[in-house]
């Protein structure tokens, strides 16, 4: 029987500590009900936090995580440049699976990784948000129904500046009238990435079933494939003989 997968759960926990009214709704924190779903689902589960010595996020703990889980909104530059290239690596070189949530689309990370300002529109009037699945045959769609509602949130809106994703699974349709690409799959490297975009604080959405479903089959989705390690650079001696004319 394989080993169960090793995921870290990363979140800022600074909303849940300063307002009692998130804290009311995540007692533990987002990471905290995000990670007891997971371990039910039988995988092997950590949390980090931004305040812990090097966010929690030290060579050890990277070293041992198989997929990494970002949540982040109110202090994306207070995350150390050596941590961002730590995960960075640990992405395209170590083949690290890293599922970045909701407002973490701002997250240095994850501009990182796109290479594009991650920018779009939004709005925070409480509306129901609407999410097709696009494409029924991904792992990331097991167990889903065509679409699920998610009763009020925040609203995200195209465009979304990011590089064409590499697969869409998920699109959200607004009781405003937008539209967002809100489950986009990307691969960087030996790395593999999956943007999910709902989790607005303010809302119980990391105890919506759907929702937790979605992570955990990105958590499966995103987990190292044991690709080849590529070796980039000089290559003086060939393959093959290289003959003289």
């Amino acid at each position: 029987m394989a080993d169960p997968l090793r995921v870290t759960v990363w979140n800022e926990y600074l909303h849940e500590v300063a307002e009692e009214t998130i804290a009311a709704i995540y007692p533990d924190g987002m990471h905290g009900a995000i990670a007891a779903f997971l371990r039910r689902e039988g995988l092997d589960v950590r949390t980090a936090t931004l305040e812990e010595p090097e966010h929690g996020l030290t060579e050890a703990v990277l070293a041992n995580t198989d997929v990494l889980i970002w949540w982040g909104h109110l202090a994306h530059d207070r995350v150390a440049g050596e941590i961002v290239e730590r995960v960075y690596q640990g992405v395209v070189a170590g083949g690290m699976g890293l599922v970045v949530l909701h407002s973490a689309h701002f997250s240095r990370i994850f501009k990182r990784l796109m290479g594009t300002t991650c920018n779009l529109k939004w709005r925070e009037a409480g509306e129901k948000e609407r999410i097709w699945v696009v494409a029924p045959a991904h792992p990331i769609a097991a167990g889903l129904p065509e679409w699920f509602e998610i009763p009020q949130t925040e609203m995200y809106g195209e465009h979304f500046d990011i590089p064409e994703p590499d697969q869409l699974v998920l699109i959200s349709w607004f009781e405003g009238g937008e539209i967002f690409r809100s489950g986009c799959c990307f691969y960087r490297g030996r790395g593999k990435i999956f943007y999910f975009r709902p989790g607005h604080e303010t809302y119980p959405i990391y105890h919506h079933p759907h929702v937790l479903r979605v992570i955990a089959n990105a958590v499966r989705w995103a987990a190292p494939a044991g690709g080849p390690i590529v070796n980039f650079g000089h290559r003086p001696q060939p393959l093959e003989d290289i003959g003289s004319n």
